[in-house]
């Protein structure tokens, strides 16, 4: 299925319910196992997301890519919501591609895709070209839908390179990540300049981090973009009070769409936007 146009009066929601730095001593509303992330999912759904962004964790509380615990989750999301699954190929910094890329055997409909090493936070996150051309080359293998992660504005001229070597192929759907300490700020004139760069096709939505989440929805919302949102960039539904889990801050992100005149789409339209194929 080629991507269709997305209408001005649409809006894609994406939750991030999980990531890989959290902790349950940070927030108790942190979903662990696999039947917490399928209730969360589900709720997020309620709330209006069409995409969820899935990391998982082991029993413990740790990161992991481990494609058993994958295969768990999305079979318990499944189960109870038709919310499209997006893998993270990003996982935690230090892991390997081979470990990055299990959640790949796990039949996702999308897959993030980072594209260029950052500071993050006091560590480096490594994303090379190399690295890239081979995680680009297993979710094109997968015959999964990439969204590019972008952290800085180099990150699209890498993303371009890939399109080059036909290891991507446009229409791009591509994801700013704002707001990480060592990375591009969550500023609105850095939001405005990296939206005039993009190519004239395609998708593009918006990440930001802590209390950068919202307002920053808010003006992707207000310039035609899509939004993330959910506990793995933000803890916080307003100052000083935890967020009950992402599904606050998806029904957040939809108040603020409706009340800009757009309307949050469903995954079966959603799937339509990003090109997705429908199953078998």
């Amino acid at each position: 299925m080629s991507q269709a146009q997305q209408g001005r009066e649409e809006i894609i929601l994406t939750a991030a319910i999980v990531g890989a730095e959290v902790t349950r001593e940070q927030t108790p509303h942190l979903p662990i196992t696999a039947d917490e992330i399928a209730a969360e999912a589900k709720r997020c759904r309620d709330a209006g997301a069409s995409v969820l962004h899935l990391h998982v964790r082991e029993a413990d509380g740790r990161p992991t890519q481990s494609r058993d615990r994958f295969y768990e989750a999305i079979e318990a999301i499944r189960a109870v919501t038709d919310i499209i699954v997006q893998t993270s190929t990003g996982g935690a910094v230090g892991m390997s591609i081979d470990e990055r890329v299990q959640p790949l055997d796990c039949a996702p409909e999308m897959a993030s895709l980072n594209c260029g090493t950052i500071n993050f936070g006091d560590e480096i996150f490594e994303n090379s070209l190399p690295q890239m051309r081979a995680i680009a080359e297993r979710i094109r293998a997968a015959g999964v839908v990439p969204e590019l992660e972008l952290y800085e504005l180099g990150h699209l001229d890498n993303a371009l390179i890939l399109v080059h070597e036909g290891l991507l192929t446009a229409p791009l759907h591509v994801q700013f990540v704002l707001g990480v300490r060592g990375a591009l700020g969550a500023r609105p004139e850095v939001l405005r300049f990296l939206v005039s760069q993009l190519p004239s096709d395609g998708t593009w939505g918006v990440a930001a981090t802590g209390r950068h989440q919202l307002p920053m929805a808010e003006l992707a919302t207000e310039l035609g973009g899509n939004v993330r949102v959910g506990l793995e960039d933000n803890l916080y539904l307003e100052k000083g009070v935890l967020a009950e889990g992402s599904a606050p801050l998806v029904a957040r992100a939809a108040l603020i769409a409706r009340a800009r005149g757009r309307e949050p789409v469903s995954p079966t339209r959603a799937r339509e936007i990003l090109g997705i194929r429908a199953a078998g």
